[in-house]
This record gives structure tokens, sequence and C-alpha cells, in this order.
């Protein structure tokens, strides 16, 4: 069957509700850490601890969408997520918080099965758009998760928000049943082979490579500055509550309405150079953010260029890997994933390092420097590589 466009569009809807399951914990790490009676960059460890179980879940659990019913697989992680959220929202210590975390982040990697069932699905000639549009739908679970998340969290408190999530996902449980198609898996090996057969695709897909090394860096700039930027406006000259802090995620609501283009673009003859430009555009929030001072107006500027940026870099590479064998797209689409979130986790890890040492400045001078290195990546493969 081909995918209508309502199809498409309840899919970008269920995957923004499910990702936005990995950051609703960002602008709540003031109110984890005042309960915990924990400094705010000890407990920001549920926010790399939930991209850590994101990049696990999605290298063991993703690929089994080459060898299993996918709708299927799709409402028993759902499932699973459903307890996870429970679970966060009933924890009665960090240590069990962060057990929560893990799990929460391995079971959000539901949208990570709807893209390759939507590209299995699509033609062609519409599969860059179609996956770009979804894509609109993951990025405005991110952005709106934030901006939700520090209203609940500051209105009832952070558990509430976590009540809320698996109210939500439960809801999904029901509408992917009646809705989603089915998407019959094409490998027919075990899954020792099937998990084998991604190290063959490493080794034999430049393009797979490089895509993924490019990946990691830019989600760790990404995830450096929505784990840090928390703690910048926490602090004077802001002292921002959750509240505030949770709407800045709306600024970069414009990276969402960049994705469908971007999708477009991404089915042309040369997609790469979309990457440059959104190494560029990482590269200038970058400097908005250390000029910011105390002129909000450059801070906004910034994350609104850094997602933008941040769509360019991964649709352009997540529809150059489909393109590449459509009988192993979950396999690629893992490898490809699960290295652009262990890059989310180190960044995350690095923003709160980086903090820890010299706050903001040298932030925004270790942000520049791995984007620098990117560019470098990105030229070393500019002369091997046409698309």
């Amino acid at each position: 069957m081909k995918l209508s466009r309502t199809d498409v569009l309840l899919m970008a809807f269920c995957t923004g509700l499910i990702v936005a399951n990995i950051y609703y914990c960002q602008p709540l790490v003031i109110l984890v850490a005042q309960e915990f009676g924990l400094s705010e960059s000890h407990a920001g460890k549920i926010t790399y601890l939930t991209q850590a179980g994101y990049a696990l879940g999605l290298f063991l659990i993703v690929p089994l969408g080459d060898m299993f019913e996918r709708r299927k697989q799709i409402l028993m992680i759902t499932g699973v997520a459903v307890a996870a959220l429970l679970l966060a929202a009933l924890s009665h210590s960090f240590l069990l918080l962060q057990i929560a975390s893990v799990l929460i982040g391995a079971s959000s990697i539901v949208p990570q099965l709807i893209l390759p069932m939507a590209a299995n699905l699509s033609s062609d000639e519409k599969r860059g758009e179609t996956i770009g549009i979804i894509m609109s739908g993951l990025l405005v679970g991110i952005l709106a998760s934030r901006a939700i998340s520090g209203s609940i969290g500051f209105l009832w408190g952070w558990r509430t928000m976590y009540f809320i999530a698996a109210g939500i996902c439960s809801l999904l449980l029901i509408l992917m049943a009646k809705r989603f198609p089915l998407s019959m898996p094409s490998f027919k090996g075990t899954y020792k082979e099937l998990m084998s057969s991604m190290w063959h695709y490493v080794k034999t897909q430049p393009v797979l490579r490089e895509a993924s090394i490019i990946n990691f860096l830019a989600f760790s700039i990404l995830s450096a500055f929505w784990t840090t930027m928390v703690l910048f406006l926490a602090n004077p000259p802001f002292s921002f509550q959750t509240l505030q802090i949770g709407l800045f995620g709306i600024a970069g609501a414009a990276g969402a309405l960049a994705a469908p283009l971007v999708g477009k673009l991404s089915s042309g003859t040369n997609p790469r150079r979309n990457l440059l430009t959104g190494l560029i555009l990482q590269l200038l929030s970058i400097v908005a953010f250390y000029f910011t001072g105390t002129h909000l107006y450059l801070f906004i500027a910034g994350i609104i260029l850094i997602d933008i940026g941040q769509q360019a870099i991964h649709v352009t590479n997540q529809t150059r890997i489909y393109a590449l064998l459509p009988e192993a797209r979950n396999r690629l689409n893992t490898v490809f994933m699960s290295v652009s979130f262990v890059g989310a986790s180190f960044g995350s890890a690095l923003g709160l390092w980086l903090w820890d040492k010299g706050q903001w400045p040298l932030f925004c001078l270790g942000t520049t420097a791995v984007i620098l290195l990117n560019i470098c990546i990105y030229k070393f493969y500019s002369g091997k590589l046409k698309n």
C-alpha cells in the first residue's frame, strides 16, 4: 500500500508525541535537584541517561523492524514506555529516577520504527518529502515538550509531567492500533545474523559512515545547548524559573517549518550541499549565544539558527541513508540513529562539564571547536562522495 497524506500526518503526530518523552526532563532538572537535594549539574544526569537509553534501544530493538512486523513492535514498545513513565513519576529516590530515565529513553525509539515504515511505503520521488513531514512532527514534539514540561513542572511539579506523558502514550496505543498499516519484514535470518549485517554495512557504505559521524557531532552540539541553556537561564543575570525556561523551546519552531523543504532538497542531485549549510548555521548560532550577554534577542536568534541547522543536517542525512538499501532500512537507521544519540548523550555530558569548568563562555568556545571539527570531516568526505 502507498501512504496517503493523512497517513503521513498521523505518523508525524505520533512521532512528535512519543519523541517528547526524551526531552520532558530537561526543563525539570532544577525541580528534581531541589526535591532530592542535589546540585543542578548532578541532577542533569537524567538528561544524558535518557539519551543513552535511547541509543541503547536504537541499537538493540530498532533492527528488529527488518525481522518482525513493525506495527506490532511499535505497540509493544509504546506499552513499555507507559510503564517507564509511571516508574519515573513514582520514583522515591534519584537512583530509581535514573533507572526510569534509561528505560524511558530505550522505549521512546518508536519514531525510528515509524520512519522506516513510512520510507518503505513511499515512492522514490516522495520519500524525501515524507521523511521531512514526519521529521517536522518529531521536531515540534521536541520543542513543545520543553515548553509544556516547563509549564506543568512549574504549576504542578515534575512528577505530574510524567503522569501526563504516560496518559498520552496510552491514548496513542489505541490510535496506532486502529490506524497504522501492517508493514511486513524482508529479513529472514536470525537475530545474530541481523546484528552482524549492520557491521557489514558500516564497512561497505561510506555514505552511512559519513552521515553517522556528522550526525554524532551535530547532535552533540544541539544536546549540549538544550541541556546547558537551562543552567544559563536559571542563573544571573536572568534567574528565570522553570516555566520561563521551558517557553524558549517555542523559539525553535522555525526548524520544524524548515524540515519539509529540507526533505525536498534532500531528494535532489547533490543533497550534501545541505550539510554544509546546516553546519554554518550551527556555527552562527554559537556566535549569537556567545555575544548574548543580557540581550535575549540574540539568544532567541541563536535557538532558531541551531534548530534549522540541525534539521538541514539530520533530514538530509536520513534521506541519504534510506536511499542506499531499501531491504535494510531499519538496520541502516539503527547505525545512523544509535551513533546520533550516543552523540546526544555525549553532548549533554560535555555541556555540563564545560559549564562546570567555565560557565557559558567556555560552553560556547568548546562547542565551536566541535562544529569546526565537523566541517573538517565534511570537507574530508567531499572529494570521495557526490551525494
